[in-house]
């Protein structure tokens, strides 16, 4: 492998600045953050500027914000992207570390079809494959998407007087306790499902975000009952939020800290 460049370095180092703050910053602002020498700042900003990944801020001389440049790597970058490319890698990562069944999911009217999976080297694991569609409200993906619906979008798709179908006893049937759910699921942000469709199974979701900040998708942890109690939910929760986390960066989501 080559060495690394130090001017290019700099000058990256520089442009990750402005992900930071209210995204301006002034030559003595990039001195002082770096520690780099004013000269070395000054040739790295007219350089970033006269290739347009800067530009002045209007009314503000010496301050400088993203310019255009940079807009459009991001949007070439994001052309590229394949959300079930990208979800079978992320889900892929999730399931050796926890080795039970991932999935990545999206919404479709009030269905949910599964773009990934991967399964867990158990004996007894969940039996399901990519392509597949359940109705939303039985499964913990489902929920989380539903609950990042728009309050009026949610009721189009779910009405009051819906008729929601059970897939096992412990499937939610009225609307009005799904939207009980649904508002729980917004405060946590993450999504149970006990064996709501499936009898032997547990899952935990959390929300996968696009670089708009929509939740375009989410991403489940499948745990048969033998293996499930508060403990490992506490757990899976956590490592599902990091997977979501994660696909959502690879999507150009970057969260607010």
């Amino acid at each position: 492998m080559g060495r690394l460049v130090p001017a290019v370095t700099r000058a990256l180092d520089i442009l990750e600045l402005f992900l930071d703050g209210d995204g301006t910053l002034s030559a003595p602002d990039i001195v002082r953050k770096l520690q780099l020498p004013r000269t070395t700042v000054h040739e790295l900003v007219t350089t970033l500027a006269a290739r347009s990944y800067i530009v002045q801020v209007p009314g503000q001389p010496g301050r400088y914000r993203l310019g255009v440049r940079p807009y459009q790597l991001g949007s070439r970058y994001a052309e590229q992207l394949d959300l079930a490319a990208e979800g079978q890698q992320v889900a892929r990562s999730v399931a050796e570390t926890c080795d039970e069944t991932v999935h990545v999911a999206i919404l479709e009217g009030t269905d949910v079809i599964y773009i990934a999976k991967v399964d867990s080297t158990h004996a007894v694991r969940m039996v399901s494959a990519a392509g597949r569609r359940l109705p939303a409200h039985c499964t913990s993906v489902g929920k989380m998407l539903l609950a990042s619906l728009p309050e009026h979008e949610l009721g189009s798709r779910i009405p009051d007087d819906a008729d929601l179908v059970a897939m096992t006893p412990n499937s939610i049937t009225d609307p009005g306790a799904l939207r009980e759910a649904l508002t729980s699921i917004r405060q946590r942000g993450i999504a149970v499902e006990s064996r709501e469709s499936n009898p032997d199974v547990s899952c935990v979701a959390a929300p996968v975000r696009d670089r708009a900040g929509q939740v375009v998708a989410a991403l489940s942890i499948s745990v048969p009952m033998i293996r499930w109690s508060d403990e490992r939910r506490a757990e899976l929760e956590q490592l599902a939020a990091k997977g979501a986390a994660e696909l959502s960066e690879r999507l150009g989501h970057r969260s607010v800290a």
